[in-house]
């Protein structure tokens, strides 16, 4: 917990409803309501949190910073049990790591989200809006093996997955590096097995503990360098390591962020979370996530990140 900040003294029912967008004099009202806000452990989660505790600190309420709650699992049991109040998550997560339903790579994101919210509904949890960004699993080439395969070229014959399953069955050499997690989860590296039906044997596995330990050994820059690697889409690394992300013909599923927040903290400000929140999710374009989660990997305080976020898409 690094901020827990007091303002104004009225009671929660004294809270003033607003559909406007925020910023200047019809800013969302959030004073009396005190929220206790979590994240998952890796860096996009820790962007979106800030940028969620600025601007409610700026709007009045009194936040605490729960921020790095823990892994998914960890961070969905504290919302439940009440020890955080709301975090970020993932529609797809939620439907196949806490729901244990079948992903659907195929499926309708906005289906997805109602979905999750329809299940969580009965747990007295709100899913408010929905991101256009989807930090997806993936695949990426290498800088060599991209500039032979051009994955991302933007035509029919696009490098795709079921090219990268023929392109590793073809050439046995082709090492492939992916984080533990990859391999356990349901939407991992069996949705790969499942979509493409190749299997990556075992010995051609470099397996590390952290998605971030990945991107250095398919770059060239590592030890026991690799030529293919898990990625996460929205990751900043894809850009720094020169590292080309296979096209995603369906294979792996949807991941579009909504924040889930407790109904006792949601109902003293519905109409306040759910301006503030559409308007974070839309100045959260594709590019300017990865922009974002660019400025925290390279070391930028986060509060100083997501202080300049909402001066620059809230406080108009």
């Amino acid at each position: 917990m690094r901020r827990t900040r007091f303002i104004a003294a009225l009671g929660a029912a004294a809270l003033v409803a607003t559909t406007s967008a925020c910023g200047g004099d019809d800013a969302p009202d959030f004073s009396g309501l005190e929220v206790t806000v979590g994240s998952r452990d890796f860096t996009e989660q820790y962007v979106l949190s800030a940028i969620l505790i600025e601007a409610l600190d700026r709007y009045g309420a009194t936040v605490t910073d729960a921020t790095d709650t823990g892994d998914i699992a960890t961070t969905r049991a504290a919302l439940e049990t009440g020890d955080i109040d709301a975090y970020w998550e993932y529609n797809s997560a939620a439907l196949v790591e806490v729901f244990e339903e079948e992903g659907d790579p195929a499926a309708d994101p906005g289906d997805l989200t109602d979905r999750a919210a329809e299940l969580d509904a009965a747990n007295g949890i709100e899913w408010v809006g929905r991101s256009s960004f989807s930090n997806t699993y993936g695949f990426a080439l290498s800088p060599g093996l991209g500039a032979e395969h051009q994955p991302n070229r933007y035509d029919p014959d696009a490098f795709d997955l079921d090219d990268l399953a023929e392109l590793l069955d073809d050439e046995p050499d082709l090492m492939v590096c992916v984080e533990d997690a990859f391999l356990e989860r349901a939407d991992g590296m069996a949705l790969f097995e499942e979509g493409t039906g190749y299997a990556i044997p075992d010995d051609r596995l470099v397996v590390v503990d952290s998605i971030g330990e990945v991107y250095p050994l398919v770059s060239g820059r590592g030890s026991g360098d690799c030529d293919v690697a898990e990625v996460f889409t929205t990751d900043p690394q894809i850009a720094e390591y020169d590292l080309d992300v296979v096209e995603n013909n369906d294979v792996f599923l949807t991941y579009n962020a909504s924040l889930t927040i407790r109904d006792e903290a949601y109902e003293q400000a519905p109409d306040q979370f759910d301006a503030v929140v559409d308007d974070i999710l839309g100045a959260l374009s594709t590019q300017r996530i990865i922009e974002l989660n660019a400025r925290a990997a390279a070391g930028e305080p986060l509060d100083q990140i997501a202080a300049d976020f909402v001066t620059e898409f809230l406080d108009d």
